[in-house]
């Protein structure tokens, strides 16, 4: 059975012309028995972009079609670019007329139609979607005598989105709405969904804050696991834990943060020493000694990436217990660090 791997160098061989799947199994020696394991392993491939299958049910890499395999950048004014998976190959640019249903950020197949210009330009079309980037989509709703529409807050999203009366959820006009597409977009047809949730009315204080947490799937709530192994972390540093240490504590340190900053994570110190010269001290907190690799407070941290300021309210890395206590270089308390 070939690999991923052996397939798609065969493709690229420069004599290769796209084959029926039969051919393929002939050319690799794939018993019928292992007829369905060969269908899933092109079709992943296909699905990944690696490969494409033509109307005519041969195979082929995209390149050696025409064709490019990538991500639909849209511009507001309705034409986009396909930025293709491989960095070396150029931008596709994409007129409004044949974008053809897609939406900004799908992973698409376009075809190279024409090209221009000096440095050299790439024009096409989108012929096939392979992945939809937008399931949910934010944006205020707007009422109509017998139905309903929603104008997306992201505005690459060119196209708003009809809503059903019987899909509204309650909404009313001006409410800012998450709405789920039910139908995709036609060449001609804009899409279809249902509110699945009323954030607030677009002029109500802090609606703005929460579409945006509403948007990137923001929460300053923790998984329960993540805060039981936060509580059995203790507050303050053990006697044990100094010794082992260097103590800094006589050395002037300071942090450089807002006055109402909470999580103060590093901190700088300055010492002029005898020949004239100064050392500069970089002190960071020590979070690996509480958070351990492979802990439910490791992975959420690594799934959360770092904490994220917003205008009103702060969405920590980590439980408040760790980011603003013991893992915080708060005034005249012990902690320990990374200097």
């Amino acid at each position: 059975m070939p690999t991923k791997e052996k397939l798609l160098q065969f493709m690229k061989e420069k004599a290769y012309n796209p084959m029926l799947k039969k051919e393929l199994m002939d050319v690799f020696k794939v018993d019928r028995k292992q007829n369905s394991f060969f269908s899933g392993l092109l079709d992943s491939m296909i699905e990944e972009g690696l490969i494409i299958k033509t109307r005519k049910k041969r195979y082929g890499v995209p390149e050696r079609m025409g064709l490019i395999v990538g991500r639909l950048q849209m511009n507001q004014k309705g034409y986009g670019f396909v930025v293709s998976d491989r960095p070396e190959i150029p931008d596709v640019f994409v007129p409004a007329n044949l974008i053809n249903g897609a939406m900004n950020n799908d992973r698409v197949v376009a075809r190279k139609d024409a090209v221009y210009g000096e440095p050299r330009k790439i024009e096409g079309e989108i012929i096939r979607i392979l992945e939809r980037a937008n399931t949910e989509v934010i944006g205020i709703y707007e009422n109509n005598r017998n139905f309903g529409f929603v104008v997306p807050d992201d505005p690459r999203i060119i196209t708003d989105i009809f809503v059903p009366k019987e899909e509204t959820n309650g909404a009313r006009e001006g409410d800012k709405v998450v709405c789920k597409i039910l139908k995709w977009p036609g060449a001609r047809r804009n899409p279809e969904g249902k509110i699945i949730e009323i954030i607030g009315h677009k002029g109500d204080v802090g609606v703005d804050i929460l579409s945006i947490m509403r948007k990137y799937n923001l929460t300053a709530d923790f998984p329960k696991k993540v805060e039981i192994e936060a509580m059995k972390i203790p507050d303050e540093v053990s006697e044990e834990e100094k010794a082992n240490r260097k103590d800094l504590r006589d050395t002037a340190i300071v942090t450089i943060d807002g006055a109402d900053a909470k999580d103060l994570d590093d901190a700088i110190s300055i010492e002029k020493l005898s020949g004239g010269n100064y050392r500069l001290g970089v002190h960071i907190a020590d979070v690996t000694h509480y958070v351990k690799e492979g802990t439910a407070l490791d992975r959420e941290a690594l799934e959360r990436g770092t904490s994220i300021y917003l205008v009103d309210r702060v969405i920590p890395m980590l439980p408040r217990k760790l980011s603003n206590g013991i893992c915080s270089l708060n005034p005249k308390v012990d902690r320990l660090a990374l200097s």
